[in-house]
C-alpha cells in the first residue's frame, strides 16, 4: 500500500497539469463554505490568503473559521504570526509556494480561500525582484513626507525615477515611499526593475472559481455579519489584543483592519457601540465593491452567480471542476488509487 501511495503521489507531483483551485469573490459571499465543500469532496487542503487571518487572536473580526468547524480538512497559513510581526506580500508568496508544494507532494488538492487580492496575485503571478523592505528607511521617508509634504516626496521620486513618478500620483505616499525605497537600496530605477518581469507559480494548472452574488443580498449579509461579530465579542477581542501587545497599539498593523479599527475607536470612547457597528457595515460594503473590482481584473476566472454556501452553487462548481481536464484526471486517478488498496 505504501508503494502504491508513493507512486500515486510521485506521478501527480511531477505533472505540470497538477490542479490548484482558488476561490475569489467579495467578503460575505460564502468563499469559506465553498472551499470546505470542495476540499471535503476532492481530498483538498485549504490554503488561506487573507492578510488578517494569518495573525493569532484576530478571529471574530476576520471571519476566521473556528478550529471545530474545519472538520477533517487541513488548513494552512492561519495563526502563523504574532500581531506585531510584519508580513508582506513577498513573505506570503514565499510561504504560499512552500505550502502548496507540500500539499501537492501529499497527493492532495490545494484550495486557496481568502480575500486579499494582493496576496493571491503575489503567489500566482509573482512579484518583481526588488530589495527587501527597510523599516528604518521607510520611517525616514514618512518623516520627510510629514515634515515637507507629500508633493515634496514625489519630487524626490521624480529625480530618482521619472518614469515611476509619472505612474504614481503626487498624493500616493505609500507607493512613492516603496518606489524611493527600491531606488535608494538597489541604486537602480524602480521602473527598470519592474520591466524585468515576474515569475509566476510553476508546476500547477490553476482553476479560478469566482462568486458573483446578488448585490442587494450581499449588502444584507454584510450588515448581518457585522452585527453578529459585535454581538460575538469583537470589542472584547480587540481589548484583549491591545492588552496583550508588547508595544503601543499603533505597532499592531491588523488593528487597522476592517472592524478592528472601529472596535478600537469604541474602546477609546471616540464613538458609541452603535456608531461602531454602522461604520464597520459601511466600510465592509465599500470593501466588497473594491474586492469585486480587483477580482474582475483577474484573468481566467469562471464566475458563478450566487453564494458559496448555496448547495446549488456548490454542486455547479463541483461539476465544473470535475469536467475540466486536470482536475477530472486528478479525481479519477485518486479514486482509482483508493479502489486499488
Amino acid at each position: 500500500m505504501v508503494e502504491k501511495l508513493n507512486s500515486f503521489r510521485n506521478e501527480m507531483a511531477k505533472s505540470e497539469e497538477y490542479p490548484l483551485v482558488t476561490i475569489v469573490g467579495p467578503t460575505a459571499s460564502g468563499k469559506t463554505a465553498l472551499g470546505l465543500f470542495l476540499a471535503e469532496r476532492l481530498n483538498g487542503e485549504i490554503v488561506n490568503y487573507d492578510s488578517v487571518q494569518v495573525y493569532r487572536g484576530f478571529d471574530i473580526g476576520s471571519g476566521k473559521v473556528p478550529a471545530y468547524e474545519r472538520g477533517a480538512v487541513p488548513h494552512h497559513l492561519l495563526d502563523i504570526l504574532e500581531p506585531d510581526e510584519v508580513f508582506t506580500a513577498g513573505d506570503y508568496r514565499r510561504e504560499g509556494i512552500r505550502v502548496v508544494a507540500e500539499v501537492r507532494d501529499r497527493g492532495n488538492l490545494p484550495v486557496l480561500v481568502g480575500g486579499t487580492g494582493l496576496y493571491l496575485r503575489a503567489l500566482l503571478l509573482g512579484l518583481f525582484e526588488g530589495p527587501p523592505r527597510s523599516e528604518a528607511l521607510r520611517a525616514r521617508l514618512r518623516a520627510i513626507a510629514q515634515r515637507r509634504g507629500r508633493e515634496f516626496l514625489h519630487r524626490l521620486l521624480e529625480r530618482q525615477d521619472p518614469a515611476a513618478a509619472r505612474r504614481i500620483g503626487p498624493r500616493d505616499t505609500q507607493k512613492a515611499i516603496r518606489a524611493l525605497e527600491v531606488c535608494l537600496l538597489s541604486r537602480q530605477p524602480f521602473s527598470a526593475l519592474l520591466k524585468r518581469g515576474r515569475v509566476g507559480l510553476r508546476g500547477f494548472r490553476i482553476f479560478k472559481v469566482g462568486l458573483n452574488p446578488d448585490r442587494a443580498e450581499l449588502c444584507r449579509r454584510i450588515n448581518r455579519r457585522v452585527e453578529q461579530m459585535y454581538a460575538a465579542g469583537l470589542v472584547e477581542e480587540t481589548r484583549a489584543l491591545v492588552s496583550r501587545a508588547a508595544g503601543p497599539p499603533a505597532g499592531i498593523k491588523p488593528l487597522g483592519a476592517l472592524g478592528y479599527r472601529d472596535a478600537w475607536a469604541v474602546l477609546r470612547g471616540e464613538i458609541s457601540l452603535e456608531e461602531g457597528v454602522g461604520k464597520t457595515q459601511a466600510a465592509t460594503r465599500q470593501y466588497a465593491k473594491r474586492q469585486m473590482t480587483w477580482f474582475r481584473r483577474e484573468a481566467g476566472v469562471n464566475w458563478f452567480a450566487g453564494f458559496g454556501d448555496d448547495p446549488q452553487v456548490q454542486h455547479q462548481v463541483f461539476e465544473w471542476l470535475q469536467s475540466v481536464g486536470s482536475v477530472g484526471t486528478f479525481v479519477q486517478k485518486r479514486d482509482n488509487f483508493a479502489w486499488s488498496i
